[in-house]
């Protein structure tokens, strides 16, 4: 298997390698809200407190990157539109390999593009790191030994939002997931697993739905078995929710099959779906400027927004 650019990035949270620990937090004007009442369903033990750090030597696009981790306590910060509010709010999936989340890169960075869009961002911290596991073995469908408690994290998200949305001027059928790789990942299960009952019920945000209304996964990993199969941790159906997909051929993390194998998966199941692959790209690019085409995609998923009526026709 090839070295993961997730793991590489765990290593210089974890390291703090020309990094000063501290907690991210959010920028003035915005707060953090817990995401349970109490202790989280499923609790794991995290080998210390929360801390992130940024290597000033490991650069993106120019630019150091904020990796956060031992995230136990799940957050979600509210990012308001800028200008016209569209009433569409997209919940927001930081990568990392479940072991860290890049919180600016694939995190506010994110929420500047969609708030900017007229659409209401909501930056979640879910918990890492998980239980150790190998994605690419003969998975039982019902094992989610790596992602539980990120998947309750992302369903609980989706339920409160919708549950708060006429305080926030949100539309309750147009609440979307946007992830990066793990992140990305994560859309999709978030996609596919919503009728199934993760947690015991805490109050009455439980009773929404947790099904987004649209999904966008950006290099999403661990969807392709070595055999080229869907994961079959991501039951796709025909109430999969519309999706788009992008990701680069020469993504040397998971490769460009992650992409292909769920594309077709969505199409067999007769899901709207637009997938964009560029040739040249790489992994971890999140919204920032390169000299590659693939930095443009943010202007191809505002079109597709367009495109299945969340986001008014220009």
């Amino acid at each position: 298997m090839r070295p993961s650019w997730f793991a590489l990035f765990a290593v210089v949270a974890i390291s703090g390698l020309h990094a000063q620990p501290q907690v991210w937090q959010p920028s003035p004007g915005h707060t953090q809200i817990p995401l349970w009442p109490g202790t989280p369903p499923d609790a794991q033990p995290v080998p210390g407190p929360e801390y992130a750090t940024s290597d000033p030597k490991s650069l993106i696009a120019g630019k150091p990157m904020i990796a956060e981790s031992n995230v136990s306590q799940p957050t979600m910060t509210i990012y308001a539109p800028e200008g016209k509010n569209t009433g569409a709010a997209v919940i927001v999936f930081p990568g990392g390999g479940f072991q860290i989340l890049a919180m600016d890169l694939e995190g506010t960075e994110a929420c500047d593009w969609l708030t900017s869009k007229g659409i209401t961002c909501v930056l979640l911290k879910y918990r890492v790191p998980s239980t150790p596991y190998n994605w690419r073995c003969n998975c039982r469908p019902d094992d989610f030994s790596l992602s539980v408690p990120a998947l309750e994290d992302a369903q609980r998200a989706l339920k409160l939002v919708r549950f708060h949305a006429a305080e926030r001027r949100i539309d309750p059928h147009k609440i979307g997931v946007l992830g990066f790789s793990a992140g990305g990942y994560l859309v999709t299960e978030a996609s596919t697993n919503f009728r199934r009952r993760l947690y015991t019920p805490v109050d009455a945000a439980d009773r929404e739905s947790s099904r987004p209304d649209f999904a966008l996964a950006i290099y999403p990993g661990h969807l392709a078995t070595d055999k080229d199969a869907l994961n079959p941790n991501v039951p796709v159906s025909r109430e999969t929710p519309a999706t788009f997909l992008l990701q680069a051929e020469d993504d040397d993390t998971d490769g460009v099959n992650q992409s292909l194998v769920y594309y077709a998966a969505l199409k067999h199941a007769g899901v709207p779906v637009e997938m964009h692959l560029y040739a040249k790209g790489g992994h971890a690019f999140g919204m920032r400027s390169t000299a590659n085409p693939i930095t443009h995609w943010p202007e191809l998923a505002s079109t597709w927004l367009q495109t299945i009526g969340i986001l008014p026709a220009r």
